[in-house]
């Protein structure tokens, strides 16, 4: 086969300019089929299983992973990608290593590394693919992310500018060009004029390699000013392609928008619609099913963390029915089983202050909480630098002193004469806590190191509360409440919190203690698994998941109470607790029922027995009990008028932040950036923050300097930490062997005389 072309051929020096056609013959191409990596099917994202190394125990297991927009997420089956992302890494930073014929490894730099397989070297090599394209696409994405920020207009502009400088640059060269042409016509007619004198052989001669050389630059010139026209013509055409694409992608981005806003808006409305058509199941419903719990004890096979799993698959471990009606007459009108006199209130109270009820509205600035967070998936949420515009006006040590706000539920534990019906008050007061949560989705103010929350209410409550920062990293902070009602209570709670993504776990690690000075009833507890739920798109709702055991150190008694994770799918009331009190022998005398934010009932256990097996198989067999009515423990207070405006603050939590004479220097009242966000003043309380921070820091730089010296003095040679809280000692607590810190005094008494002497200056 022939292939005919126009060859111009440049010329030597003394030749002319020679332009001929040629025709060129080609042999017929042999085609090799050479072997193409599979590459992934068209689009943004990728799904598949993959086989993921989980520990030495399990080794690989199968898992379903997505990637999407450059994050690789996966999941333990397709069911899941709904609702649980087991965990995601971001390709823009990740790096992807070979290992074998179908072996590969993800590694963001050491906090994510995933250590994958496939099936076969070609599933292997789809997927090193296609996350090689999406790393690629990520890349560029985040690089141009930094200059999304002047808009798509301006780029349009940009390209308008740039597109009048070119149309400008032909224009000066067409100029160039009629100046060539007429210049270049003139030089001609001189040298066909000097053709016509009779001059010697090498004057001819110049005359004509001048003439050929004048004709090769209008030609030339020519060339470039057609190629020139081209291009501009080109460009204003692809210009108006490209201004039609950017319009549909704005367009596009615009309508995405308002349908966001119209799911989160319909999902609020059938979320609240469900809720309200919601009504409890009949006692004897739902068939008898496996009374194992999907929140205790099932570890990840990736790691120790929280995993939440949805309430469909968790079926009640008990079922409660009327008892017969003979305990009912027996019992007379204490239908609950629980005694009359201590369901009263005490209506001995004195206010003695009148507190405030009222803070200033919140602003309404806008910022993206995902343009912050989407940088620090798998992070500790205590080490993410975070602006005041996510917090509440409000320290976590306020935040923990909230736990009081239903200390009425003490003091009637306190009058029991019975250690089980105690036992009931103690834990509805632990589900009690939580209901402050509902609606709070603002993050408190990490303390600083040494800061202080005294709560003051012994005239008006009987009871006095103390909070201090005990360590920074990790976060902890000690809590002791004397109650001249005849009660104690203390906790040190560490927090430890994960950001995954679409969510975020906050898991409280400590034990609480409350002591009752009369029977010597000691108590201990600990916290469930909070969770922060749409972080990425849609409204914030909080989750309480997981189990606590109240258990009576004294007597051996203990209350079983489990937070059931919420599911759209479940047909059960929604944020639901229940709970059994039963003997050191394991014999079932009360169950507990209810919801975290709104109430918690009793029921007096009068007969147990075991259900029958779930389509007739042994071993998953639940109780029933034969209970008395129920009757209320505990209800939730309303929230204040407009308290929306306020970030949901319960009456209580208005009054922590309160101005109050006499406090400590380090008492979080004094905090300046906490006070400018409650006054309304962010940007101010944004650079305080940020200073408050950095002197911190330098702070715990001095003392590691200390500790250094002090080290190299010393025989062993090993710095040690010198920080000491001011108020409370680090020992063994002898009930639970734990190491933690328990109050030393000296407080109060120090607030009495005014001293304050020995506290730092952090503020």
């Amino acid at each position: 086969a022939g292939t005919a072309s126009l060859v111009v051929e440049r010329p030597r020096p003394g030749s002319s300019l020679r332009c001929c056609a040629r025709t060129t013959s080609f042999p017929q191409p042999v085609v090799m089929s050479e072997p193409k990596a599979p590459a992934p099917p068209p689009g943004d994202t990728y799904k598949g299983w993959l086989f993921k190394w989980t520990n030495y125990i399990k080794g690989y297991q199968r898992r379903w992973f997505v990637l999407s927009n450059g994050l690789l997420s996966y999941y333990r089956t397709q069911a899941e990608m709904g609702h649980t992302c087991r965990g995601t890494i971001n390709l823009a930073t990740a790096n992807i290593v070979v290992e074998d014929s179908c072996n590969f490894v993800i590694s963001n730099g050491g906090a994510q590394t995933y250590h994958l397989k496939a099936s076969s070297e070609v599933e292997r090599q789809r997927w090193i693919t296609a996350l090689e394209l999406a790393k690629a696409k990520a890349v560029r994405m985040q690089a141009e992310s930094g200059e999304s920020g002047q808009g798509s207009g301006t780029r349009n502009s940009e390209v308008q500018s740039t597109l009048r400088t070119l149309g400008s640059k032909v224009e000066d060269l067409s100029t160039c060009n009629d100046l060539i042409a007429k210049h270049g016509s003139a030089l001609q007619r001189s040298l066909s004029e000097l053709e016509g004198v009779r001059l010697g052989g090498d004057t001819g001669d110049k005359i004509r390699q001048v003439t050929e050389r004048a004709t090769l630059f209008r030609i030339t010139s020519n060339a470039m000013i057609n190629a020139c026209r081209d291009f501009l013509a080109l460009a204003q055409a692809h210009s108006k392609r490209w201004q039609k694409a950017l319009q549909a992608e704005r367009e596009q981005r615009v309508r995405l928008e308002e349908t966001l806003e119209q799911l989160a808006k319909q999902h609020n409305h059938l979320e609240r619609a469900f809720r309200g058509a919601t009504v409890l199941p009949p006692p004897l419903a739902n068939p008898a099913g496996d009374s194992k719990v999907s929140g205790k004890g099932d570890v990840s096979d990736e790691d120790d963390e929280n995993e939440f799993f949805d309430a469909m698959e968790d079926v009640p471990e008990f079922i409660t029915v009327p008892a017969d009606p003979k305990y009912h007459r027996r019992s007379g009108s204490n239908v609950s089983g629980i005694s009359s006199e201590i369901g009263m209130d005490d209506q001995s109270v004195e206010l003695v202050r009148k507190r405030r009820t009222r803070i200033p509205d919140k602003p309404n600035y806008s910022l993206n909480l995902w343009s912050i967070m989407k940088n620090c998936i798998g992070k500790e949420l205590s080490k993410i630098p975070m602006p005041v515009n996510f917090n509440e006006p409000l320290s976590m040590l306020q935040r923990l002193s909230e736990d009081l706000e239903y200390h009425e539920l003490l003091d009637k534990a306190a009058k029991c004469q019975n250690p089980l019906e105690q036992l009931c008050y103690v834990a509805a007061f632990s589900v009690s806590s939580y209901s402050t949560t509902v609606h709070r989705t603002g993050k408190p103010f990490n303390p600083l190191l040494g800061e202080t929350f005294e709560l003051d209410r012994l005239h008006e409550f009987g009871y006095r509360s103390l909070c201090e920062q005990v360590s920074h990293h990790p976060p902890a902070a000690a809590h002791h409440v004397i109650s001249k009602r005849g009660w104690t209570l203390r906790q040190e709670i560490t927090l430890a919190s994960k950001f995954r993504g679409k969510y975020l776990s906050i898991m409280p690690l400590g034990t609480i203690h409350c002591i009752f000075e009369k029977s010597n009833n000691h108590y201990t507890w600990k916290k469930v698994t909070t969770t922060v739920h749409n972080i990425i798109v849609g409204k914030l709702w909080i989750d309480q998941s997981g189990e606590i055991d109240v258990v009576n150190h004294r007597t051996g008694d203990r209350c079983h109470l489990k937070f059931a994770p919420y599911s759209y799918f479940s047909r059960d009331v929604a944020r639901k607790v229940t709970g059994v009190v039963t003997d050191k022998d394991g014999k079932a005398h009360f169950v507990l029922s209810g919801t975290w934010d709104e109430k918690m009932e009793v029921s007096r256990v009068m007969q147990s027995s075991r259900g029958g097996g779930e389509n007739g198989t042994e071993g998953k067999q639940k109780t029933v009990y034969q209970t008395l009515r129920a009757r209320e423990l505990w209800k939730k207070n309303p929230l204040p008028e407009g308290a929306e405006t306020m970030y949901y603050f319960s009456l209580l939590a208005l009054t922590l932040n309160e101005q109050e004479e006499g406090v400590a220097p380090t008492d979080s009242r004094r905090r300046p950036d906490q006070r400018l966000m409650e006054q309304g003043h962010w940007e101010e309380a944004n650079a305080e923050k940020q200073r408050l921070e950095e002197k911190q820091r330098s702070m715990r730089r001095e003392r590691e300097r200390e500790a250094a010296r002090a080290a190299s003095a010393a025989e062993d040679g090993v710095p040690q930490d010198n920080y000491k809280a001011q108020w409370f000692e680090r020992t063994e607590d002898p009930t639970t062997g734990e190491v933690t810190h328990i109050y030393m005094g000296g407080y109060w008494e120090a607030k009495e005389q005014a001293s304050w002497d020995m506290c730092p200056d952090i503020f």
